[in-house]
């Protein structure tokens, strides 16, 4: 039963994975594919990570497979963070569509 669970998790990550690289290739600029690379890796591949340890148990591969979710959960949105924040000071524009830019709000 667990291991039908660990196959479910990772069928979800795989399908978060999936549509996080679509996010990749169809998104119009930096920040919206940024957003789509942070889902992913923290719904996605946090996911397969998860199933990994619901179907390996208390092994080394177990305990492994949950350090990496817990450091990928650390260091995914600060990460995602830091680039955004570097290409605002940059100077890279927003797609012409974006309604809204906040941190410039906040700036000026």
């Amino acid at each position: 039963m667990i291991e039908l669970i660990g196959q479910i998790f990772i069928i979800i990550g795989l399908f978060f994975d999936f549509i996080g690289c679509l996010g990749l290739v169809r998104f119009p600029d930096v920040y919206n594919r940024l957003q789509a690379a942070t889902k992913c890796v923290t719904f996605g591949t946090c996911s397969i990570l998860f199933g990994t340890f619901l179907i390996m148990g208390l092994t080394a591969a177990g305990i492994k497979a949950l350090l990496c979710i817990f450091f990928l959960v650390l260091t995914s949105p600060a990460g995602a963070h830091a680039i955004a924040k570097s290409s605002q000071k940059a100077g890279v524009k927003l797609w012409e569509g974006s309604v809204v830019n906040q941190y410039q709000e906040k700036t000026n």
